[in-house]
C-alpha cells in the first residue's frame, strides 16, 4: 500500500497508532456475542448447548494459527483475515478472491443493526416497561370482581395489554419482504440512534476507537466474568440441568430428544451459529496496516483474544444452563435477548438497583460489540476497494485515519436490515443464519488459503509460522464447517441456506463493476507489494488443480448435508 496515492485513497491513509493491546480491546466486544444467541442455541439443541459453545471456541482457536500466519504475510494492508487470504485464490480465479472479502463483511456487518436492536429493547423495557402483572396482584382481584366470570388468565391479559405503553406497539410502517417481516417501530428508530453514535466514536481513528473500547471493555468483561464464575462459587449451579445429555426432540419445545438423524441436525444448527459468535475474535487482525509493529502485534492480538473468548464462551453458556435449566432458558426474554440482563442479575444475588446495573451493562455490552463489527466490517471495505475488488469510493480516508466512506455505507446497510431484525424473533434469526452462511464461506476459503499460500509463497518471510499440522487441521475444520452450515442453517429458517448463497453471490456484479468498468479488467499495481510479486507472477500456479478440488469437494459436502440431515 505504500504505493498509494492520495487520489486513491481520499484524503488520507489508515494510520499506525496502535499495538496489540490496542487490537485486542477493539476486538473486546466479541465476548458479548455470546449474548445474541445464547437463548436460541439452547432452545434448538437443548442441554448439549454449553458443550455446543465450548466445542464451538476450541475450533475458533485452532482456526486462528492459520489466519495469524496469513495476516503476518501483509503488514501493509488492513481489513483482516479475508483480505489476507483473498490473494491467495487471486492465481487460480478473479472471482474467489473477492468472494472471501465480500463474505466476511456480509458475516461482520449484520452485528450493527442486530446488536442495536437487542439494545434499544433494554432501552425500550426501561423507559416504557410491561407491566408485570400476576394472578395475585390487586388489579387482577378487583378486575375480577367488576367483571363476573372472568378468570385470572383473562383478568392479567386485558390489564396488561391496557397499562401497555402505546410506544411498545407503534409502528410507522410495517410488511412483509418474502420470508422475513420488517418493521419501522420504536425499535428501529431507537437503535439508528445508537448506530449514529456509534459512528461519531469511530470517525476519531482505530486510536481513538481503541481508547473508547478499553475503557468500556473493562466495565463489560468483568462483569461476564463474574457472571460466569459467582454461580459456580455460591452452588448455584443445578447439575441435572445437563442432563439427560441429548438433543431436543424438536426446537423450542423441553422435551428431550435422541442421537438420531434430526437430533444431529439440530446440534449442527447449533455449532452453526455459534460460530458467527465464537469464531469471531479473528477481528483482532483486521488492523494490521495500523500496529506500529505488525510482525509482532499481529499474532499477539490474535491470541490474546482468543484466550478472553475461551474464558466467557465456555463458563457464561455453562453458568446459565445450571442456573436456568433448560425452560429457563426457552423463555422468550432469554431467546430474544430481552431478559438476558436480569437473569445475570439474579446470578449474583442481586435485584433492583443490581438489575437496572446489569441492563446497563447489557447495553453498554452490545455497544460495544457494535463498535467491533463497524471498526472491523469498515476496514474489509475499504481494503477492499483499495485492492480493486470493491468500488473506488470505498477508499477514503478521513485525516483521523478512519475509512468514513466505508463506515457510511455499512451504517446505510444496516438501517435496512434494523427494519428486518426489529420486525420478530424469526427475522432477527434470518439475519444472523443467512450473515453467518457468508461467514462460513469466508472460512471455508481462507482456512485452505494457509496451505495455498504455503506451496504458492513459501518462499516470503513469515514474522510466525503456524505448525505445520495445525495449517492442515485448519483445512480439515473448513469441510467440518461447510458442513455445520449444510445441515444446519434450515434449522433457523428453511430459506436460510439459499439466501445466503445469493447475497453471496452479489459480489460478482459488484465485482465486475470496478475491475471491468472501473479499472478496465486491470488490478492496481501496489496490491501485491506485499508479496513482492508482480501480477505477471499470478500466471504461476504451483498448486496445480489442488484449489479447484478443494472448491468442489467443498460444494459437495454442503449439498449431501443439505440432503442428509433434516429435522
Amino acid at each position: 500500500m505504500s504505493a498509494l496515492t492520495t487520489d486513491e485513497a481520499g484524503d488520507g491513509q489508515l494510520q499506525r497508532t496502535i499495538d496489540w493491546r490496542g487490537a485486542f480491546w477493539v476486538a473486546s466486544g466479541v465476548p458479548a456475542l455470546v449474548l445474541f444467541s445464547i437463548g436460541g442455541i439452547a432452545g434448538t439443541t437443548g442441554t448439549p448447548a454449553f458443550l455446543i459453545w465450548t466445542a464451538s471456541i476450541i475450533l475458533g482457536l485452532i482456526q486462528s494459527f492459520t489466519y495469524a500466519e496469513i495476516a503476518g504475510l501483509f503488514p501493509s494492508k488492513s481489513g483482516g483475515a479475508s483480505v489476507y487470504g483473498a490473494t491467495a485464490w487471486l492465481r487460480y480465479s478473479k472471482f474467489i478472491a473477492p468472494l472471501s472479502v465480500w463474505c466476511n463483511w456480509l458475516a461482520w456487518t449484520p452485528v450493527l443493526s442486530l446488536g442495536c436492536s437487542i439494545a434499544a429493547a433494554y432501552i425500550l423495557n426501561a423507559l416504557a416497561p410491561i407491566p408485570g402483572f400476576t394472578e395475585a396482584s390487586p388489579e387482577v382481584l378487583q378486575y375480577m370482581a367488576a367483571n363476573v366470570g372472568t378468570s385470572a388468565a383473562d383478568a392479567v391479559a386485558a390489564l396488561t395489554t391496557a397499562a401497555t405503553p402505546a410506544i411498545r406497539s407503534w409502528t410507522l410502517y410495517h410488511g412483509t419482504l418474502g420470508p422475513v417481516s420488517f418493521s419501522l417501530n420504536s425499535v428501529f428508530f431507537i437503535g439508528v440512534i445508537l448506530m449514529l453514535v456509534t459512528f461519531a466514536i469511530q470517525h476519531r481513528g482505530i486510536l481513538g476507537t481503541a481508547n473508547v473500547q478499553k475503557y468500556i471493555g473493562l466495565v463489560v468483561i468483568v462483569p461476564m466474568l463474574i457472571v460466569g464464575i459467582v454461580p459456580i462459587i455460591t452452588g448455584q449451579i443445578n447439575w441435572d440441568n445437563y442432563s439427560p445429555l441429548v438433543p431436543l426432540a424438536a426446537a423450542y419445545s423441553p422435551e428431550p430428544g435422541a442421537w438420531n438423524v434430526a437430533g444431529w441436525t439440530l446440534v449442527f444448527g447449533g455449532m452453526f451459529i455459534a460460530a458467527w459468535s465464537a469464531y469471531a475474535f479473528e477481528t483482532a487482525i483486521c488492523y494490521t496496516s495500523e500496529f506500529k509493529n505488525p510482525g509482532r502485534d499481529t499474532v499477539r492480538a490474535i491470541f490474546y483474544s482468543g484466550l478472553l473468548c475461551l474464558a466467557l464462551y465456555t463458563l457464561v453458556p455453562f453458568t446459565f444452563q445450571g442456573v436456568l435449566g433448560l425452560n429457563g432458558m426457552l423463555a422468550t426474554p432469554i431467546v430474544d435477548g430481552s431478559g438476558v440482563a436480569e437473569a445475570m442479575a439474579r446470578m449474583v444475588g442481586g435485584a433492583g438497583f443490581v438489575t437496572s446495573i446489569m441492563v446497563m451493562l447489557m447495553i453498554l455490552a452490545l455497544l460495544l460489540s457494535i463498535m467491533t463489527a463497524m471498526a472491523g466490517s469498515s476496514r474489509t471495505l475499504y481494503q477492499g476497494s483499495v485492492d480493486g475488488w470493491l468500488p473506488r469510493y470505498l477508499s477514503h480516508v478521513n485525516s483521523h485515519g478512519a475509512p468514513t466512506r466505508a463506515m457510511w455505507t455499512d451504517l446505510i446497510f444496516n438501517v435496512f436490515l434494523l427494519a428486518i431484525a426489529a420486525a420478530d424473533a424469526t427475522s432477527f434469526f434470518f439475519v444472523l443464519s443467512v450473515s453467518n452462511c457468508g461467514y462460513i464461506i469466508f472460512n471455508f476459503l481462507n482456512l485452505n488459503s494457509g496451505w495455498i499460500h504455503r506451496i504458492d509463497n513459501g518462499h516470503i518471510h513469515r514474522p510466525w509460522k503456524a505448525p505445520t499440522i495445525l495449517i492442515a487441521v485448519g483445512a480439515l475444520l473448513s469441510y467440518v464447517n461447510a458442513m455445520f452450515m449444510g445441515a444446519g442453517a434450515k434449522v433457523w429458517n428453511p430459506w436460510a441456506l439459499w439466501a445466503g448463497f445469493i447475497a453471496a453471490a452479489l459480489i460478482i456484479p459488484v465485482f465486475c463493476y470496478r475491475h471491468y468498468i472501473q479499472d478496465g479488467g486491470k488490478f492496481p499495481v501496489h496490491m501485491l507489494d506485499d508479496l513482492g510479486i508482480t501480477q505477471e507472477d499470478l500466471k504461476n500456479r504451483k498448486a496445480g488443480i489442488l484449489p479447484y478440488l478443494t472448491l468442489i469437494a467443498g460444494v459437495a459436502v454442503v449439498i449431501l448435508a443439505n440432503w442428509f440431515f433434516v429435522i
